[in-house]
C-alpha cells in the first residue's frame, strides 16, 4: 500500500469507530464490572461521598473531562433526560478525574444542575474512554456501562432508563 493508501485508511476507521450517532443499544463491555459501593468518590469540597445513601436508588454516573467534546456535546441531553426523570428514584452524578478546582470552574462557566463529582479510583474501573456511563441499579449492580455519545432524552434512552428503575432486581 501506498503512503496514501494507509493514510486514507486510519482516517477511515478513525471517522467508523468514533462517531456521535446517538446510539439504541448499550456496547457491552467484557471486562469485571464495578459495584456501585467500591467507587470512590469525592464532592467539591473534597469530601467523600458515601454512596451507601444512595442505596435502593438508580445511580446514573456520567464520567467526563472538561477537555471532551462529545461529553460537552452530551451534557444538554444528560439535563434534559435528568429533568424528564425528575420524580422518578434515579440519582445523576457527573464524574471527573481533574482536579476539583477545574470541575468548579467548569460548574460556575455552565448552568447545568448536575451534581459534580471527582472520581478518586478511575483506575480501577476499566473506563476506556470519554465519555463513559454506568447506570446501577436499586441494588448496586452494575446493569448499563458504555463508552462513547449518547442523546440521554432520546425516547428509546429514556424508556431505558425507566425499564431499569421499574426493575426489581
Amino acid at each position: 500500500m501506498t503512503s496514501i493508501q494507509n493514510i486514507a485508511c486510519i482516517i477511515l476507521l478513525g471517522l467508523t469507530s468514533c462517531n456521535s450517532v446517538s446510539k439504541n443499544k448499550p456496547v457491552v463491555i467484557a471486562k469485571p464490572a464495578p459495584e456501585l459501593f467500591k467507587i470512590k468518590l469525592t464532592d467539591l469540597k473534597d469530601e467523600a461521598l458515601d454512596l451507601n445513601q444512595y442505596a435502593g436508588k438508580v445511580v446514573f454516573i456520567n464520567f467526563w473531562a472538561t477537555w471532551c467534546k462529545p461529553c460537552l456535546q452530551e451534557m444538554p441531553s444528560i439535563e434534559k433526560a435528568q429533568n424528564i426523570l425528575r420524580n422518578e428514584n434515579i440519582v445523576f452524578l457527573l464524574a471527573s478525574t481533574e482536579t476539583v478546582d477545574e470541575i468548579d470552574a467548569f460548574r460556575k462557566l455552565h448552568s447545568y444542575p448536575f451534581s459534580y463529582v471527582q472520581i478518586q479510583n478511575s483506575e480501577e474501573l476499566s473506563i476506556d474512554g470519554l465519555p463513559t456511563t454506568f447506570i446501577f441499579n436499586r441494588n448496586g449492580k452494575l446493569v448499563f456501562s458504555e463508552s462513547g455519545y449518547r442523546k440521554w432524552d432520546d425516547k428509546n434512552n429514556i424508556d431505558t432508563i425507566l425499564k431499569i428503575i421499574n426493575t426489581n432486581e
